[in-house]
């Protein structure tokens, strides 16, 4: 698999933001402080293997498509069906919210472990449109389409997610025009700029402008690196972790490289099992110790301090 090939404008009205420690009466950013904290991303990627996109142009609700006003019966369907079929629904715009002329698009997006993405894409222009979404999440799909990048950008779900996504937009549509598009919340608001490539199932945080086109780069040409990671989404949050830490010990790798041979759990103790092809060890054990972090305002608009499952690298041996 292989398809390689700034902030804010003048005027806006998003605020500065520090990586430092925020103190009353500064306004709270979720991202900045996680930094401070250094929170750990590997292991926080949601479990998610089918996402539907669906291009809305006006202004995205604080919990995006269910909060829109659309035909009653329409979206009950695309939401049963959603859920049938275990799928994130995500509203998706071009980068800028720039206006454009005739139909908006959807698709379905699918990753079935094997590294064959199928992907299924409609368009609409009457609400009733959108019903086609449902039978497509029946269908297997079509093989051959590029990864799409998502990079969260909603701002009235977290103000992090706008500030700190759209610059990042901006550098990756630079570089990929028709791969890239803003999306609603994909959680994780505190490791903004998140983006997701979909339907390979990754996750990446805490980008900025010139991080975000690195690591697209490296993604593209089928080399994953550590850094920014937060998880493959087909995976279970502990095998993400050992995914993640094999790669910050033994250096990038294919998306498909390592397999999760072996899982087991011990009270906090996690032990995964790896395997791999060459140059990569053929069989890699990781230790994971998990504990859960003290309760810390998680996201811009946390109405109370929240808690999250840190993964603790302990060892990791290779063989």
């Amino acid at each position: 698999m292989n398809w390689s090939g700034g902030c804010c404008a003048p005027g806006s009205s998003f605020p500065r933001i520090r990586d430092t420690a925020v103190t009353a009466p500064e306004r709270f950013f979720c991202a900045s402080s996680a930094r401070v904290r250094g929170d750990s991303m590997a292991g926080t990627a949601p479990n998610d293997v089918v996402w539907v996109l669906i291009e809305y142009r006006g202004r995205w609700p604080f919990n995006s498509f269910d909060g829109l006003a659309l035909e009653p019966d329409t979206k009950a369907l695309v939401i049963a069906a959603a859920q049938a079929a275990r799928a994130r629904v995500l509203l998706v715009r071009r980068h800028g919210r720039r206006r454009r002329e005739g139909p908006q698009r959807w698709a379905v997006l699918r990753h079935d472990g094997s590294g064959a993405h199928r992907q299924l894409w409609g368009s609409w222009t009457q609400e009733e449109d959108l019903a086609e979404i449902a039978a497509a999440l029946s269908r297997p799909g079509e093989l051959g389409h590029p990864p799409v990048l998502l990079v969260c950008a909603h701002g009235l779900h977290d103000t992090c997610c706008a500030v700190r996504g759209r610059p990042v937009g901006r550098a990756l549509e630079e570089r990929w025009p028709e791969l890239v598009w803003e999306c609603s919340h994909v959680g994780g608001d505190r490791f903004a700029a998140n983006v997701v490539i979909a339907p390979d199932g990754v996750y990446y945080g805490g980008l900025d402008a010139a991080s975000s086109v690195a690591t697209v780069e490296g993604h593209l040409a089928d080399s994953i690196h550590a850094e920014h990671l937060r998880g493959y989404t087909d995976l279970l949050q502990p095998q993400q972790a050992a995914v993640a830490a094999a790669l910050e010990r033994f250096g990038p790798a294919g998306r498909l490289d390592y397999a999760v041979a072996g899982t087991t759990r011990h009270g906090d103790r996690w032990r995964i099992r790896l395997t791999a092809p060459p140059p990569h060890p053929a069989q890699i054990d990781v230790e994971l110790r998990t504990y859960r972090a003290p309760p810390e305002q998680l996201t811009c608009r946390a109405p109370a301090p929240g808690s999250v499952i840190v993964y603790e690298t302990v060892s990791i041996t290779a063989e």
